[in-house]
């Protein structure tokens, strides 16, 4: 939650320059941030999300959740 109170805080910072009439190159180094955090936010969610639910289906018999996290990964990876 703390990282996407973080990028929240970040949009609206590139609302507030948009509004401001900021310098275009500052606003794209500043949605580009907001890229970076994101993909170390989706990275972390991946991690965790195949230590525990993959793990468990994996265990417990569920093989259909390899071709989902295949699925996942392929959507994100586009």
């Amino acid at each position: 939650m703390n990282r996407l109170k973080r990028v929240e805080g970040q949009v609206r910072g590139i609302e507030a320059m948009l509004e401001s009439n900021a310098y275009c190159p500052d606003i794209l180094v500043q949605v580009s941030a907001v890229t970076s955090a994101l993909n170390s936010f989706s990275r972390v969610l991946l991690s965790q999300h195949m230590k525990t639910c993959v793990r468990n289906d994996i265990l417990a018999g569920k093989d259909e959740t390899i071709d989902e996290i295949l699925d996942t990964l392929r959507k994100m990876m586009k």
